[in-house]
């Protein structure tokens, strides 16, 4: 792995270095063998980008870059610039959530900056040949930030009322609570609207598209 960039334009630098260059030339400067598709392999991208960039954290709950404060998101998109999926940001506490406030959250400190790095996602183009794209460095503006806190509060609300079981991918406008795990197997505990403990799947908490596709035309329009 390349050292950790001590400040925020070397990062940034750094980014801009990789833009442009294919998952192959990315994967033989960093000794990797690049899979034939991401069905088994889906962190292989990020783990290349880390390499590349020297982020530390690989799957702790902290920041890629703590001593920056920033968190690195790679996004796929299609031809026509748009994210292809929904983003991952952290997973979801279900229980000790009595008294926790959007400041504290996990969420807000994993968004509070962020580094996107769009990919080409587009299925047809095998691995090896998609380009990685130009980066952009993004912090939530007060209005983007309303509507993560909103979704948020909203969210946890009802993991507090033991209703995590209720929650859909449709709630939440910006932010959604999904399922997270590699398989049916993997449970975790949470509680009941009795406050009965009770074993389901982990939660993780996912950008939608359409909050995603706003910041990539913001900036790249």
């Amino acid at each position: 792995m390349k050292p950790t960039p001590k400040t925020e334009a070397k990062l940034l630098e750094r980014a801009w270095q990789i833009a442009g260059l294919t998952y192959q030339e990315l994967a033989d400067e960093a000794g990797m063998a690049v899979p034939p598709d991401l069905k088994r392999d889906k962190g292989w991208v990020g783990q290349l980008l880390e390499w590349h960039l020297g982020a530390t954290a690989g799957s702790k709950p902290q920041q890629d870059f703590v001593e920056l404060g920033i968190e690195l998101k790679s996004i796929p998109i299609s031809y026509t610039g748009k994210p292809l999926e929904t983003t991952f940001v952290c997973v979801a506490p279900l229980t000790g959530v009595h008294g926790l406030t959007w400041e504290q959250s996990h969420v807000r400190q994993k968004l509070s900056k962020v580094l996107w790095i769009p990919v080409e996602g587009e299925r047809e183009i095998p691995l090896a040949e998609r380009k990685v794209g130009s980066p952009l460095l993004w912090t939530p503006s007060p209005e983007e930030e309303a509507e993560l806190r909103a979704d948020w509060e909203e969210l946890m609300e009802l993991i507090v009322l033991g209703q995590v079981e209720q929650i859909t991918a449709r709630h939440g406008e910006a932010l959604q609570l999904r399922p997270k795990a590699a398989n049916s197997r993997a449970l975790t505990e949470a509680y009941s609207s009795t406050g009965k403990p009770f074993k389901t799947l982990p939660r993780g908490f996912y950008l939608r598209t359409q909050f995603t596709a706003k910041i990539l035309e913001r900036y790249f329009a």
